[in-house]
């Protein structure tokens, strides 16, 4: 197998520093054995492996916060799952490092330029499709059962696989939407103004305005509706809000090209600029990340946020700083068009560090969380999302994600999947700052964005011959 350092040699072009600590050998007990009778009796010592010993191992697993904190505390749900592994596999050890959205992707980063990434990942596909085709990961499809592979969509293999291969095992899933503070609309009695008796939730851009309208005069100590454009992170969100109110989609449909770079999605933008002067949209857009709006809507002050999910809505019910009751729409649309939701995909990778027995030991950590008979289910509801399998259903008991099961029809392709991915979405934060900034207009910033992206996937197509 190629390595980290090899894929990151050919590919990257740096020269990488560092060693990995390699997997303890292999255990043998000095046994005492007696000579038959007839000999001379004496004792002698032989040297004997002990059978069916598992040799020791020592693998890393970095984690995003991918379970929900178990009080207060990030990590100690995860420390759980390590204990319950070891009983089953108490020959190998598991350190666990936790890391932040917003920190965790330089950090992973830096890890991989000086060959100390980690053995195990828990992610979503816009990163693992990215190392995979940089040929920095160990496949995947020796534990991939004909069972598992024909339970999940093939909508979520397309983002856990490159060519042939796969690259990450898919465990939860959920539509990225938008998120309500419904108590805020209930106070103001406005609550009619949400699409939340319609079966779909679906709602149009004008019905999205009047709600925001609403907010903006009734309730003046909260802000409308959120954006962010400080950094890529959640930047799922804007894009797909991008779409769907200018009725388009992020790439065509065979992913060569950007085809955001429309007339009415870069009115849309410009309506989001217009939207922050009439205190519609909250204020400093530019300088926000996902994170800040995030905190807004937890904290109260946010009436529609719109990078939400079930997973997200799950992990934020202990952050909450206030009390309030919150559920998912879909993003609003207009000429009569259903949502085009991008789904969320969480899943684990291993990093090929050269080591069979840590990518061997990293595959069975994998296996029991996504499939052991008690943890498995366990570990799903902590994670707050869907299964991946379509097979396994009714985990909770709650509305909202009865609802969220009934917004996977409104999945549409993810651009995560698309050559050049992790380039492409570099050139897309700095492009909405520009517009919210007042330098450009919206049809001009989404076509200086396409053109880059587009440079940006054509390249990574010829690079991989294709």
């Amino acid at each position: 197998m190629k390595t980290v350092k090899k894929g990151l040699m050919t590919l990257l072009g740096i020269t990488l520093i560092g060693t990995q600590l390699v997997a303890c050998g292999s255990t043998t007990d000095t046994a005492k054995t007696t000579e038959p009778a007839g000999t001379d009796n004496k004792e002698t010592t032989t040297d004997t492996p002990k059978k069916d010993e598992a040799k020791p191992v020592e693998i890393t697993w970095w984690n995003f916060p991918s379970f929900q904190a178990l009080d207060g505390e990030v990590g100690k749900y995860e420390k759980q799952i390590i204990e319950a592994f070891n009983k089953k596999y108490p020959e190998i050890k598991v350190n666990l490092e936790m890391i932040t959205f917003e920190a965790g992707p330089e950090k992973l980063n830096v890890a991989i330029a000086s060959n100390t990434a980690p053995d195990v990942i828990y992610d979503a596909p816009g990163r693992i499709l990215d190392w995979a085709k940089k040929d920095l990961l160990a496949p995947l499809d020796d534990m991939v059962t004909d069972e598992v592979r024909k339970d999940v969509p093939e909508a979520l293999w397309k983002q856990s696989m490159v060519g042939d291969k796969t690259y990450m095992y898919p465990i939860n899933t959920a539509p990225f939407m938008m998120g309500v503070n419904k108590t805020v609309f209930e106070k103001i009695g406005a609550l009619d103004l949400l699409p939340l008796d319609r079966p779909d939730r679906t709602w149009t851009f004008d019905e999205y305005k009047k709600a925001l309208q609403a907010v903006k005069e009734k309730a003046p100590d909260i802000i409308p509706s959120g954006f962010f454009a400080k950094s890529q992170a959640g930047d799922q969100g804007t894009r797909a809000y991008i779409a769907n109110l200018g009725n388009s989609s992020f790439l065509n449909d065979d992913y060569s090209k950007i085809a955001i770079n429309t007339d009415k999605a870069g009115a849309a933008l410009d309506w989001i600029r217009q939207g922050v002067k009439d205190k519609l949209v909250v204020s400093g857009s530019e300088s926000l990340t996902g994170g800040d709006v995030n905190d807004l809507f937890l904290q109260g002050k946010l009436a529609i946020t719109l990078n939400y999910s079930p997973v997200l809505r799950a992990q934020n019910q202990t952050l909450k700083k206030a009390e309030f009751e919150d559920v998912l729409v879909p993003f609003p649309t207009i000429d009569g068009a259903k949502p085009k939701l991008e789904p969320y995909l969480g899943g684990m990778a291993i990093f090929n560090n050269g080591n069979d027995a840590k990518i061997a030991a990293s595959k069975k950590l994998i296996d029991f969380i996504a499939n052991d008979p008690e943890w498995g289910k366990k570990d799903l509801i902590q994670t707050g999302g869907l299964s991946a399998r379509s097979s396994i259903t009714g985990l909770y008991n709650d509305p909202e994600y009865t609802y969220a099961e009934q917004a996977r029809e409104f999945y549409s392709n993810p651009p995560t999947i698309v050559d050049g991915y992790a380039e492409v979405r570099t050139f897309w934060f700095p492009e909405l700052q520009r517009v919210l900034l007042g330098k450009a207009s919206g049809k001009e910033v989404l076509d200086e964005f396409a053109q880059k992206a587009d440079e940006a996937i054509a390249k990574a197509k010829a690079e991989a011959g294709k």
